[in-house]
């Protein structure tokens, strides 16, 4: 491995741990504000962080290495990694003093956006505490999004090309300059960050719960200041205003960004927008009725905790209203199906994602076509554009390696002592990054707190391999990557 490939990514990690020790002074000043010992905390915390950091950056220092593959892999692997270790620093000096492992899977899975937590008694912890949760969030979705959309494509192992697969015009750039794209990005990501905080504050939530739900709302994480999360408002006004935005948040953002700057109609048509609204609809309305003529409910309440609740797991946001597991086995089976799926490729959603359905039944489809037709002609389609074979090879490499580690990983948690139910329900959620699991430990009412320390590294590791797309992640694994 070149040396100065490996200082370039120490300097870029360094720079990037003293804007996350900035952020830690966010919770100091909400700690300061509402009168909380904690502020001292997060700020020597910051002042620590950023202190090595600027160290770090000063030392490894020099001119930039052209970007490559091997660059880009490591990078991500590395920012990741920082970020979760600098995220967990104030959770181990906090008022909540929890053990390293469990400061490590709360940084994690807050960072990843996925919304599961170690954390009981939210609704006395630290203001500091709560809002560094949710900024842990709301920054890991920008770099989600920034990693889907820019580095995952180069590096051919997830998310699509912008101006090949996220955007129905593929002959002309719609932004010019990359810079000008980034800063459409950011606006429009803080932009429907403040309209859910106001949607929120109108609906009925505080000014605090307001602002800390929208921002985990927007980056897909769940994320809640009180334990019940959503059903501690007793409010379906607010179930269909957080199902709105996180159906949003679930689109492409390359796409809200053309729709929204050049007012681009046709740039909706992309076929993994109509597949994800298709299987949402489907799998939330079918429960919805399920659930109301089972246990009569009222049909209104059943839509709109149906809808709320499994918008909340295909979107990988891991908010809950109701532990809708007691609504009967179908929907217990739904909710375990719907935790696979996912939104769409470059938004701030986990899971397999919808444009890779796409891809995988029309490759179903074709062969099915051929077994009829052997000597026929016929090509892998999304949309109107042909799939070329490298993008078959990658799509179906992912999804083999996500089962496989889906079902290695079940069986690590079942040799932790876990039954087969929570072992693995446990690792699809973090792998797909969901947040809730299903059965009495970690289901919709429950929580990851009880969990012992191996099972917590191993669940971890499965959050951060499912937030870097898998692939990204087991090619350091190759020894041929470490030669030079």
């Amino acid at each position: 491995m070149n040396a100065s490939l490996l200082r370039s990514v120490v300097y870029i990690a360094a720079l990037c741990g003293l804007y996350l020790s900035t952020a830690m002074l966010v919770p100091a000043m909400v700690d300061l504000y509402y009168g909380h010992s904690d502020w001292r905390v997060f700020a020597t915390c910051a002042f620590m962080v950023g202190g090595l950091s600027l160290m770090a950056a000063m030392a490894t220092r020099g001119p930039p290495p052209t970007f490559s593959k091997r660059l880009g892999f490591l990078l991500v692997n590395v920012l990741w990694a920082v970020f979760s270790v600098v995220g967990a620093i104030p959770f181990m000096f906090s008022q909540s003093s929890l053990t390293f492992a469990q400061a490590l899977f709360e940084s994690i899975s807050g960072i990843t956006t996925t919304g599961s937590t170690v954390i009981v008694g939210l609704d006395h912890m630290p203001p500091g505490l709560l809002m560094w949760r949710s900024l842990l969030c709301w920054l890991g979705g920008i770099g989600i999004v920034a990693l889907g959309l820019f580095v995952l494509p180069f590096l051919r192992v997830g998310g699509m090309s912008f101006f090949k697969m996220e955007s129905s015009d593929t002959n002309d750039k719609p932004f010019a300059r990359l810079a000008t794209f980034t800063r459409a990005f950011i606006a429009i990501y803080v932009g429907i960050t403040l309209s859910a905080t106001v949607a929120y504050d109108f609906a009925g939530m505080g000014h605090f719960d307001a602002i800390n739900h929208a921002m985990t709302t927007v980056a897909t994480a769940g994320y809640s200041t009180h334990d019940a999360s959503f059903g501690f408002f007793q409010s379906n006004t607010l179930l269909w205003v957080s199902t709105f935005f996180m159906t949003i948040s679930c689109l492409p953002f390359s796409i809200l960004i053309v729709f929204v700057v050049r007012g681009r109609l046709d740039a909706l048509r992309d076929p993994q927008i109509g597949v994800f609204l298709a299987y949402l609809t489907a799998i939330a309305m079918s429960v919805a009725v399920y659930h109301h003529l089972r246990n009569g409910t009222a049909l209104d309440d059943a839509l709109a905790h149906s809808f709320f609740n499994f918008t909340s797991l295909i979107s990988t946001a891991g908010f809950t209203s109701i532990d809708y597991t007691l609504w009967g086995p179908f929907a217990t089976m739904a909710a375990l199906f719907a935790t696979f799926l996912g939104g769409c490729s470059g938004s701030t959603a986990g899971g397999i994602k919808a444009y890779r359905f796409v891809i995988i039944f029309s490759v179903i489809n074709t062969g099915l076509k051929r077994l009829i037709y052997p000597n026929a002609v016929y090509s892998v389609r999304y949309g109107k554009q042909t799939v070329d074979q490298e993008t078959v090879r990658v799509v179906f490499l992912f999804f083999s390696a996500y089962v496989f580690l889906w079902v290695l990983g079940s069986i690590a948690m079942t040799l932790f002592g876990y039954d087969i139910e929570t072992a693995m329900s446990a690792v699809v959620t973090c792998l797909s990054n969901v947040g809730p699991g299903i059965g009495p430990i970690i289901g919709p009412v429950g929580n990851f707190s009880t969990l012992n320390e191996p099972a917590l590294y191993l669940l971890s590791l499965m959050m951060l391999l499912g937030r870097l797309e898998v692939l990204s992640v087991l090619v350091l694994l190759m020894p041929i990557f470490w030669r030079t």
